[in-house]
């Protein structure tokens, strides 16, 4: 039986990797729909290359560049971000693979897990900010959803070793990024190079200054939180350096089940791709002899602020995570293009938290207004701040 499936994000890194992936796999599984927001001449070498029936362009602007790319063939192109929910609605898709950066895809997730589609999630906007409205519709509509992020692949992964019942903690595992030895004074004057510039893992800068403030992690407790019905105060957070372990379960009778491999996104998105079977593919065998030894220690919750926030955002629920998703962005971008300093983002983020009167109802609509009044909120508070500074 073919498998169709949807690329949401085709040509950032998850969708290449993903596209390769499915070469690997064979005729089983085919590309039926794929989306991009700009970059168009890659769509078009994808669509040429796959076929796929249908194609979504978020920007409208370059719809009409697509369509003089690939005019020889019969794809029908969507214009607009409700593309991507017609996408991911088709009856010709069976898994929508979401990979769309950011907030923008969320629509269209929802949609997916409201036509009963299997969902591999690769972002983590969806369930941070979404999370309970995401998973009651899929419960409710008989919709998979299976993780594509590393860390929860491995904890999926490791739960097929007992019910949830069972389980006594979840332990996502982080790299500590660059600054896991540096004290609170010396993390106050590291520059952007500094912060760029990861240990282990090959990432866009956004999500690299997450790593480097630990709001990754602080994100995936949150995302851990919804996706396995699990408590916070199961779950438990531990530095690895190494990157090879991506995750751990520990089990009531002590066992602890782990996912090892290298740091390699193939694993994880062929793993959503062929649950539940296991077949040969292109990810890195790992070499623990080549490895020698693997750290572990605790992070330090004074330093790396924003994951003790993730665990009080988790417990609150509602809009509240809706915030500190849409206040880090806003203020990831402010350090990003130069205009704060790295311990300013944390600072803006708890300031937005403060402020904010979480509702612990979601609707579509309380996310969107939530999370435009965060952005604002931190363009407020910067522009505040540069106009006392310049008085003084």
């Amino acid at each position: 039986m073919v498998k169709n499936i949807a690329i949401l994000g085709s040509t950032g890194s998850i969708g290449k990797n993903a596209l390769k992936v499915i070469d690997a796999l064979g005729s089983s599984y085919r590309v039926a729909a794929l989306s991009a927001h700009s970059n168009i001449q890659l769509l078009a070498e994808q669509i040429r290359r796959y076929e796929p029936g249908f194609v979504a362009v978020t920007n409208p602007d370059y719809g009409k560049n697509l369509r003089e790319s690939i005019d020889e063939l019969k794809t029908e192109i969507m214009l607009g971000p409700d593309g991507l929910v017609e996408i991911a609605q088709l009856d010709e898709v069976d898994t929508v693979i979401a990979a769309v950066v950011g907030s923008a895809g969320l629509p269209a997730i929802l949609a997916a897990a409201k036509s009963g589609k299997q969902l591999a999630i690769a972002n983590k906007e969806p369930l941070v900010i979404a999370g309970q409205l995401l998973m009651n519709l899929a419960n409710q509509n008989n919709s998979t959803i299976l993780p594509v992020d590393s860390e929860h692949s491995a904890i999926f992964q490791a739960m097929q070793s007992g019910s949830r019942e069972e389980v006594n903690k979840i332990i996502l595992t982080a790299s500590g990024g660059p600054f896991r030895k540096e004290t609170a004074e010396n993390i106050k004057n590291v520059s952007l190079e500094q912060t760029l510039a990861h240990p282990t893992w090959e990432m866009g800068p956004k999500i690299t200054v997450d790593s480097a403030t630990m709001m990754n992690k602080a994100f995936e407790v949150i995302e851990a939180h919804w996706l396995f019905d699990m408590p916070t105060e199961k779950i438990d957070v531990l530095i690895h350096p190494e990157s090879i372990v991506h995750s751990l379960v520990e089990f009531v009778d002590g066992s602890i089940i782990a996912q090892l491999g290298e740091p390699d996104m193939c694993l994880p998105i062929q793993y959503a791709l062929t649950y539940p079977r296991r077949v040969a593919g292109i990810a890195r065998p790992l070499r623990l002899d080549k490895i020698g030894s693997l750290r572990f220690e605790k992070p330090n919750l004074e330093i790396f602020r924003a994951l003790k926030l993730g665990f009080e955002v988790a417990q609150k629920g509602g809009t509240a995570a809706v915030v500190f998703n849409a206040a880090n962005e806003a203020a990831v971008e402010e350090f990003l293009a130069g205009r704060i300093n790295f311990v300013n983002i944390i600072e803006l983020i708890e300031d937005c938290l403060n402020k904010h009167d979480a509702k612990t109802t979601l609707s579509l609509e309380d996310i969107f207004e939530a999370d435009s009044w965060a952005r604002r909120e931190v363009a407020a508070n910067i522009k505040h701040t540069t106009q006392n500074a310049g008085t003084n």
